[in-house]
Order: structure tokens, then sequence, then C-alpha cells
């Protein structure tokens, strides 16, 4: 029986076991010409107008080693929980037996990159030349915005250096004409660099990369799998992957909530200044209401936004968020907000220090009415910031009840907190509670009892499965803090410190739904792909 030595040499020698550097060093050592460094993985001109570079991956030859991202890793200089190129599981079965299908993907430098366009400070180009997605690190603040909005997990946050970093394809190795480090990797040789025509992907952005993936007529990313059989269509991602909560971002539940609850304040000012000022314009519990609430809409417009910063990677560089105002709600959000904020200090100002005894001037209406517009606008913004990132969860059906539900919730309960003891507020706090409450649960219902795994099915699960506690305390403080306590008042007047107690109870119920909003939400990424660690 032949030795091991032998056996190896025999499969070199009939390339039966080889990697891209196993092959450069059995050449070597023949004396053979060596000088091409891996050129036939990679194209061997610039790809021509109408064309650009493109990873293709023969997923019959993938074996999932890793290969390819332990290469990436550390030709990039990754951190230790940073990976640029994963592989992922698909599993199911057909007539013919089971079928397992291991997926390595990166970034698809995509025709439409979601990321390019949904980024506010425009950290992103497309070279124009070789189609290659780079992210400009020093121009990015760390918002990860972009995380959100690629349907393929694509890009990746550096705690350590407060940015979002992405693979580039190796554009300075490819300029030197040395293949990409996870093509040079792969034992298979199932990684190659090519060139695509924009037709050619245009014509393939009907159907997904691999089964389960995101709709390719979104980002038309231009990766090609390769296959001999197609995959069947049905295939699943192992369900411990599906079903793991996402980050909750927690100065993204702060700002939300807090700046729902400005806008909430500002609009129930409005609406009893319309209300009393006919018949009582100077009364002292008008002025009362109109000092208590300002003041309320102001700190917390403030705070939301202070809090905003905190999720910033480089809060320093984040004047820089103007620029992406064309094609980014993100950057939207933050320039409508920061009039808004604006406008409310500007409010608050003219209202403590010009010594404002109530509302005696079309000209207080009129600034409440304004604050009132830039307020829901900016609203409005946040709202589309999430429905823009097409996950399923975020759908406008979903995101607007609760956005507008809690401005409304918080802003009554503040109306309930410093207001008259006119039942009206009180019932309009329970109703609206009670409705938000019954949209949540209604939501958990439907999917309970469904069929099937869809992105609304996972999000659900996660919130019962994972989020229970969480879940369970949200239903608890918002009924007591928006249903029972106001209904109580109905019967006799309550303590004032009741009244408080209630609106911290509604209060941390909205926190607890935000919360739920971040860690429920199902995700897009490759199919087979496991959830961050």
């Amino acid at each position: 029986m032949p030795g091991f030595k032998t056996l190896i040499a025999e499969a070199l020698a009939e390339q039966r076991l080889f990697t891209p550097v196993a092959e450069f060093g059995r050449k070597h050592s023949a004396g053979q010409e060596s000088s091409n460094h891996y050129r036939d993985l990679i194209p061997l001109s610039q790809p021509e107008p109408g064309e650009q570079y493109a990873f293709s991956v023969d997923l019959d030859a993938c074996s999932g080693c890793k290969a390819c991202v332990s290469a990436c890793h550390s030709l990039n200089g990754l951190d230790d929980e940073e990976t640029w190129r994963e592989v992922g599981l698909l599993f199911g079965s057909t007539a013919d037996g089971p079928v397992l299908q291991t997926i390595t993907t990166a970034c698809h430098h995509c025709l439409d990159p979601a990321c390019q366009l949904g980024c506010p400070v425009q950290a992103y180009h497309k070279d124009e030349v070789t189609g290659i997605v780079h992210h400009l690190d020093d121009q990015c603040i760390g918002c990860q915005y972009c995380i959100f909005k690629c349907p393929y997990d694509v890009p990746k946050y550096s705690p350590a250096r407060g940015i979002v970093r992405k693979c580039d394809m190796c554009h300075q190795r490819l300029a030197a004409g040395e293949a990409p480090a996870c093509v040079q990797a792969c034992p298979t040789h199932a990684i190659r660099i090519t060139k695509v025509t924009r037709a050619e992907v245009n014509a393939r952005s009907t159907n997904p990369l691999v089964p389960g993936a995101a709709d390719s007529g979104y980002t038309r990313p231009t990766t090609r799998y390769l296959r001999e059989t197609p995959l069947p269509a049905d295939l699943e991602t192992p369900p411990e992957r599906s079903f793991t909560p996402e980050p909750v971002h927690t100065p993204l539940v702060a700002m939300l909530t807090l700046t729902q609850w400005s806008l909430g304040c500002f609009l129930i000012l409005l609406a009893q200044t319309l209300g009393m000022s006919g018949s009582s314009p100077g009364s002292t519990e008008l002025a009362q209401l109109l000092r208590y609430l300002t003041a309320l809409g102001l700190v917390t417009v403030v705070a939301g936004l202070a809090a905003s910063v905190l999720h910033l990677g480089r809060p320093l560089h984040a004047w820089k968020a103007f620029l992406g105002f064309r094609t980014s709600w993100l950057s939207r959000e933050i320039l409508v907000f920061g009039a808004y904020g604006f406008a409310s200090l500007v409010w608050g100002l003219w209202l403590f220090l010009g010594h404002r005894s109530g509302l005696s001037q079309p000209f207080d209406e009129i600034g409440l009415g304004v604050l009132g517009v830039l307020g829901a606008a900016a609203v409005y913004c946040s709202i589309m910031v999430y429905v823009d990132t097409r996950r399923a969860f975020w759908r406008w059906w979903q995101t607007f009840p609760k956005f507008a539900g809690t401005a409304l919730l918080l802003g009554l309960s503040s109306g309930f907190v410093f207001g008259n003891r006119s039942p009206l507020i009180a019932v309009a706090l329970a109703l609206v509670a009670a409705a938000k409450l019954a949209f949540e649960a209604g939501f958990l219902f439907s999917q309970a009892g469904g069929s099937g795994w869809g992105p609304d099915k996972r999000s659900a699960s996660v919130m019962i499965r994972s989020c229970r506690r969480t879940l369970s305390w949200r239903f608890v403080c918002g009924a007591l803090g928006g249903v029972i306590i106001p209904l109580l008042a109905l019967a006799s007047p309550l303590p004032i410190s009741l009244k408080v107690a209630g609106f911290a109870l509604c209060f941390s119920g909205e926190l607890l739904e935000r919360s739920l909003f971040f860690s429920a939400v199902t995700p897009d990424r490759m199919p087979g792909i496991g959830p961050r660690g």
C-alpha cells in the first residue's frame, strides 16, 4: 500500500488535490512560469463600458470549509468578531433525497446599492470602471443605517473603530493582477471574479440569487451562483438561525420615544388651546398647561436628539448628515428634527423669557401650529427611515400606528397629569391606549395560528419565545397606565401621585414596545447565514 506522501504526490500530479496556493507552489517547485499570480481566477482586462466585476460562485464545488472566510479575515486585518465573507447552510429534501447546500457570500456589488442610497453622509462610492462598491471609512459616522438597508446583511459595524466596513473585492489586489483573498484561498476554485454586463444582471434580477434571498430587483446584485441542477425553491435556513432577537439599539429606542412624546405634548397643547382660548383666552389653567407642556416638549426633543447621538460611532462627524438629503430618509430625518428642535427652543425661550401669561395673540396659536407641522414632518421621516428598509415588520401599516400612537398616547398622558379635570382627556387616553394594545395583540394572534415561517411569523415568534418577559411587561404597563388609571379618574378625582404613576407606566410601556420594534424585526440576509453575534 503506497505511503501518505506518495498519495499526496499522485493527487497533486493528477490535480485532484489542490488549492490556488498549492497550485502556485507546485508550479514554482517544478520551475514553471508563475508570474501570473492566479490570473486564471480573475479577468485579464478591465471591464468595458457597460460591464463590471462580479463574484461567480460554483455551488457544486463549494464544500463549506470556510477557507475563504479565514483568508478574508486575515488579509484584511478584521476584528475578532468581524466578517466580510460568510458561509451559510440551506437544507431541504426532494424526491431524490435530502439536500444540503453551503452558500458562500460577501458583498454583491449591486448595480443599485441600497447602502449607498441610504447613507446620510455619502460614505459609499460605486466605481464607474470596475463597479466595485467602496466604503469610505473616513466619511462614515457609524450610524449603521446601511446595515438596515442592505437586504443581504453585508455591511458590518466595527465597535473598535466606530464605523461600518465591508468587502471591497480586494480591489488593490485586483489592480495589481492578483486574485482577492477569498478567491485565492478557496481549495476547490468555487469562487472566481468575472465580468458581467448590466443587461445580464437586469435579466437575472427577476429571480433571487438563491432560494429565500431578497428580491433581486431591489438592488440588482451582480454575484452569480452556478449549479448543475437548480436548487429546490423550498430550501430552509436552520431554525436556530431564524428566531434570534436582533440588537435593541437602546439610543434609538430612547430617541424615537422621546421625540414622539415631544410632538404629542405640542399637539395636545394646540388642541387644548384651540378648544379653550376662545372662551377664556387668559385663563390661569391654560397658561399653566402651556408652560408645563411646552417645557416637556422642549426637554423631550432635546433629550431625544441627544440620545440619538449616542448611537453614532463617530458623533463629532454628524454635521455631515445633510450630504445624503436627496436619497436618504435618515438624512432627511436628521435635518427636519434639527429644524423642529430649533423651533421648539425658540418657542420655549419666547414663552419663558418673554414672561407670557397666556395665549392672547394669534402669533401664539400660529407658533404652536408650526411646531405641530414640523414635529409631524419629523416623525413622518422617522417612519420612512424604517419603512424604506423593506423589512416586513417595519412596513408602513405596522410602523405608522406605533409611532403615531406613541405621540398621541404620551401627549394625552401628559395632558392627563397637568391638564384640567375634564373626563374627555381621560377617555381619549384610555381609548388610544386600548387601541394601540389591541393593534399589537392582533398582530401576535394573527400570526400565532398561521402556517409557514414567513417574516411576520418569525417576528411574532421572537416576541413570544425569546422576548416574552419584555412583551408581558409591555402589556401590563400599557394596560395599567393607559387604560385602568384613566378610567379610575372618571369615578373620582385622583391624586397627582397616582396620575404621575400612570404616566410612568405609559412611558415604560412605550419604551418596551419600541425595544420590541427593534429586537423582533426579521432582517433580510442571505439564506442560511446566522444572526450577528
